[in-house]
């Protein structure tokens, strides 16, 4: 068999999980492969008959956005919110209590208190002099003004976390151009999501907002982190938990990054991005090169800030594209892990957060009841709307005319984010969410802002039980 055909069977097989047989590999010589995948040659004596798995911890990339380069037009804003529309739409019609489905065009010809129900883009929102809250809903066909009353209290202080841009579902009665709301509806997640469990026992450690080049990074946390991944510290318990890690997920923010903000070169410790890069490759490199290192960028790191963001460029982080066992993939991005031929494995979307800080400040919810301090309320609200950015100021973004990138579609088993500097962990419907922590001391900024960090902190979950803790490895 020809080199090149072997290689190819091989990753086709190691993206998988598969076993394959050692009648396949006999004759193979110890190979590598891109993303750190490895073939090692086969002892002289073989074990026939049995099958042999040559992926310790299979991976597979489900979505990473690629950099679309070109010159954006009006038309492309229009197109793009017309493709979100259209997957809103999608996913809210699978709702029941949606049944009596019309369009707003067809809603304001309907004669007066007719049940019906519509879905819309949130196009406005205010309250009125008698402080109900109206909303004004377009789709396609046309606008319509609802009207949520106060005196259903429930339906009121739901409906109040209702954002703009986002597209939602309403059941009501019709009045002349408007509808009197009796339910507000979001796509959501279903209730049906299965709580996934792998058979194998292994772990997946989540991080965050190292911020390499700050004068605040905690090296000696990082590195007390790392020499408990090679085993050199611990009890027999935590080595055996060290041994069976898999998977590491860096979500975002790895540099502190030039210019992020004013005066921060009185912040840098190395002031120069491509050293700060340089760095963020010796220390990832002491970690053992079994650990597939899943790694995308956040709002801090050499990358357009436009969501999605691609991949980590070359001309910057070099070091990190040639190390084997690193996985690098956009913000926001999906990933399969811990597959095999019986289990299907387990979907990460990974977000940096970008959006987090717009709805904190403005979803009276999430702002009432810990703001910074709960991450997991901000995924919450998100993973509800099915979107990772639904209001047009919350992140900034690039069109894409054919399709929403920042649309959750796919329904993950983990949800990770970081941004906010606090480990947080929590479930939604079966999905775990995870927030992992930061490696920076509090800046100045953080001082004015009021942020309490809380750094050097390791959410690990166990993937045949789903347990997550957090582990601590600061003073």
């Amino acid at each position: 068999m020809e080199e090149e055909k072997k290689k190819e069977l091989v990753r086709h097989y190691m993206e998988r999980g598969h076993l394959v047989s050692l009648e396949f590999l006999e004759s193979m010589q110890e190979t590598q492969l891109p993303q750190g995948d490895l073939v090692l040659h086969l002892p002289e004596e073989g074990i026939a008959g049995q099958d042999v798995l040559i992926e310790k911890n299979p991976l597979q990339i489900v979505e990473s956005y690629g950099d679309e380069p070109g010159k954006r037009e009006v038309e492309h804003f229009v197109d793009y919110f017309g493709a979100r529309y259209k997957s809103m739409e999608r996913l809210l019609k699978q709702r029941q209590e949606l049944s009596n489905l019309i369009s707003i065009g067809r809603a304001k010809k309907k004669r007066e208190k007719e049940t019906l129900s519509i879905i819309g883009m949130v196009s406005e929102k205010e309250f009125t002099k008698t402080k109900n809250l109206m909303l004004t809903l377009e789709d396609p066909t046309g606008s319509i003004k609802v009207l949520v009353s106060k005196n259903k209290p429930e339906l009121y202080t739901t409906a109040k976390d209702v954002v703009l841009d986002e597209v939602i579902g309403v059941v009501g009665a019709n009045g002349e151009n408007i509808i009197f709301a009796n339910e507000v509806l979001w796509p959501d997640i279903p209730l049906t999501k299965e709580l996934k469990k792998s058979q194998k026992e292994g772990y997946a450690l989540f991080l965050s907002d190292l911020h390499v080049g700050s004068k605040n990074f905690l090296e000696k946390d990082f590195l007390k982190f790392v020499k408990w991944l090679n085993q050199e510290t611990g009890n027999e318990h935590q080595k055996e938990i060290a041994s069976k890690i898999g998977y590491i997920f860096i979500v975002g923010d790895l540099v502190d990054g030039c210019g992020i903000y004013p005066g921060q070169e009185n912040d840098l410790e190395l002031k120069n991005i491509s050293d700060q890069y340089q760095k963020v490759a010796e220390l990832l490199a002491e970690i053992p090169k079994s650990i597939k290192l899943i790694i995308c960028p956040g709002n801090h790191d050499a990358v357009r800030m436009s969501e999605p963001q691609p991949v980590f460029y070359k001309d910057f982080a070099s070091g990190l594209h040639k190390m084997q066992n690193v996985v690098l993939v956009s913000n926001p991005s999906t990933i399969n892990i811990h597959a095999d031929e019986t289990f299907p494995g387990f979907e990460v979307l990974m977000y940096h957060g970008y959006s987090f800080d717009y709805y904190i400040a403005n979803v009276d919810t999430i702002r009432n009841n810990g703001g910074y301090e709960r991450a997991d309320l901000v995924m919450k609200f998100l993973l509800q709307r099915r979107h990772l950015a639904p209001t047009h100021t919350s992140t900034l973004y690039l069109p894409n005319p054919k399709r929403d990138p920042l649309v959750i579609e796919r329904i993950p088993d983990f949800f990770v984010t970081g941004h906010i500097h606090k480990s947080s962990v929590a479930n939604y419907r079966n999905i775990t969410l995870i927030c992992g922590s930061c490696w920076q001391s509090k800046t100045e900024y953080q001082e004015k802002k009021g942020h309490v960090p809380e750094p050097s902190r390791v959410p690990i979950v166990n993937l045949q039980t789903r347990e997550v803790k957090i582990l601590r490895f600061g003073e």
